[in-house]
Formats: structure tokens, sequence, C-alpha cells
């Protein structure tokens, strides 16, 4: 992995050694950076929040005149840009969307594959967004669905930094996911 000198990982995240992070860039705890993510932040700063998880091949960089700050239980998935734009908690980014500078993502909402968010977008929370440019579609609280998804990327990391590489196949962690799955439906509905 390559990190520049003002990037700061907390002690209980996981960075796959293939991201390159660079300016001032922060990752919470229990956060996961997976294969070949870059993170370029050299103005502004990028912040991820605690156990979200930027997937593999997605690119974060600042805009001209906003960071780029994701929030808690988020999942931006593969081959994302996200560039110099607020995401809320637990918001599922979905695989190819792009969300371009000064937009905003209200919290539990979830951007369909491939979707573009142009300059300025404001989505609010419990959102469901498609289209080129991105557009809601539907209003549906998303929250524990999100959520639980973070908790698998967040488990998963776990289980990566000690080269287990299955986790999702063993019988005992699918019994740990329904638990996790019934906990969270009670918690937000």
């Amino acid at each position: 992995m390559t990190f520049g000198p003002d990037v700061h990982v907390d002690p209980a995240a996981w960075v796959h050694p293939t991201a390159q992070l660079y300016g001032a860039v922060e990752i919470a705890a229990e956060a996961s950076i997976w294969p070949n993510v870059v993170v370029r932040a050299e103005f502004h700063a990028v912040r991820i929040g605690a156990r979200t998880n930027i997937q593999d091949l997605v690119m974060i960089h600042i805009g001209g005149s906003t960071g780029t700050i994701v929030g808690e239980d988020c999942s931006i998935t593969d081959h994302c840009t996200l560039h110099g734009c607020t995401i809320g908690d637990r918001v599922l980014v979905g695989i190819g969307s792009t969300i371009m500078d000064g937009c905003e993502v209200g919290e539990n909402s979830i951007i369909a594959g491939h979707a573009f968010l142009k300059e300025g977008t404001i989505i609010p929370p419990n959102s469901i967004v498609m289209g080129a440019p991105g557009k809601v579609v539907r209003t549906r609280n998303n929250a524990a669905a999100n959520a639980l998804n973070a908790w698998m990327y967040a488990r998963n990391a776990e289980a990566y930094a000690r080269g287990e590489h299955r986790l999702w196949s063993d019988p005992a962690f699918l019994v740990e996911q329904r638990a996790e799955h019934a906990r969270l439906q009670a918690l937000y509905g």
C-alpha cells in the first residue's frame, strides 16, 4: 500500500496492500479499503467513516471547492467515482456510479449501479436514485439493509487481515449474519 505522509488510518481499519492514499485522508475504525482503490486529497480533505467499505477500483478525489466525506456504515461498491461530494450514513452506492462535486446524498439511501449525479445534486434521506442524471425514483428507509452490507464488509476485512478469504461461505458466519440482520431490523425498523 502507498500512503502519503498526511494520511491517517485508524489502527482498527483495514487497507489492502494495493490501495493508494495521498493527501489529507482519514480512515475511521473498522473501515475497509479494498484492492486498487485510489484516494487523493491534495487541497481539501477526504474522510471515510467507521465501518464503511470502499470496494475494488474505487476512485475518490476532492472537488475544486469541496472535500469528499463518506459517513458511517456505507458501501461504496466496485468502480465508483466520488468527486468532492458528501455521502450520509448508511448509504450504498452501486457499481460504476459517479457522484460529482457538491452533491449531497442523504442517509439510508441507495444510489443504483451506473447512476450519475451531476454537480450540486441534493438527494434527501431514504431515497433510491437511478439514472444519468440521477433522480429519486422511490423513497424507502434502507438503513437496516445498508448497515448489514457494511457490517458484512467489516467482518470480511477482519478475515482478510487474518489471511482468510472465504468467511462469507462459513456456516457459522451465516448464523452470525442472521442474528445481525435481526438486530439491525429491530434497531432501524
